[in-house]
């Protein structure tokens, strides 16, 4: 990403900073709870959930049970609801990201499926992908060092989220549920430094694939980089319409 084009964006993030308290609080609160809804679908249907966003809307919002569907995909987006719920007490507690957060996220995410919060011991491979996650002793080195960089990295917090979430896929720890646990990690680095969480839309998953892609075989982040950062000027105009009473 462009200095520039970060620049431009943190100057969006400052102004709404100073506009927030404009935006009606009934406003603010339905518009946060669109958005857990349609992440939580979203992220779900990426990995394969076939709820659509009213089923979605049904079981956590109505707890309705959907018939038809399998007790797995209801508990994926029952699960995902408390994991963002979880991040965001997290943050409100000023916590960084860490370990013991990721594995208690993955536990979160899988409660009721299968046991979370554990590293692989098995190789895997990703359906279509250019690059095999490392498996054995390599993997666990690789992700003892991801812990390690985490503390230590000085990028913007947009470079900062959307490495987070590329080299935690790249590495892949654990057997299943990496992708949703690496865009609630994604924001909670957003979060974590004053901006809005973002959506990836299942209809944009290709491009999304296609960048992360490009990282792991490249070690290329711009695309994934700019990808998020799309996402997150898009998010902060909406707000600063709200805030303008534009919308």
């Amino acid at each position: 990403m462009k200095e520039q084009d970060y620049e431009r964006i943190l100057n969006k993030k400052l102004r709404l900073d100073t506009m927030r308290d404009r935006i009606d609080k009934i406003t603010l609160s339905s518009y946060e709870k669109d958005f857990e809804l349609t992440f939580t679908h979203n992220s779900t249907a990426i990995e394969g959930n076939t709820l659509t966003l009213i089923e979605t809307k049904a079981v956590l919002e109505d707890g309705i049970s959907v018939g038809g569907k399998e007790i797995l995909e209801i508990y994926e987006v029952i699960n995902h609801k408390k994991a963002y719920n979880y991040v965001k007490k997290r943050i409100s507690e000023g916590a960084l990201l860490d370990e013991n957060t990721v594995k208690d996220l993955h536990e979160i995410l899988t409660e009721n499926i299968f046991q979370g919060g554990i590293y692989r011991n098995q190789e895997v491979r990703i359906s279509g992908a250019g690059h095999t996650p490392p498996a054995g002793m390599e993997m666990y080195a690789q992700i003892k060092a991801f812990y390690e960089d985490l503390k230590y990295k000085h990028d913007n917090p947009i470079t900062l989220a959307a490495w987070t979430h590329a080299e935690f896929v790249r590495i892949h720890p654990f057997v299943d549920g990496n992708g949703r646990t690496a865009r609630l990690m994604m924001n909670y680095q957003l979060m974590l430094s004053g901006f809005l969480p973002v959506d990836i839309a299942k209809e944009n998953r290709i491009d999304y694939y296609n960048a992360l892609e490009k990282y792991a075989v490249e070690r290329d982040l711009s695309e994934f980089e700019n990808f998020i950062a799309a996402l997150e000027e898009s998010r902060l105009d909406l707000y600063l319409r709200l805030a303008e009473g534009k919308v």
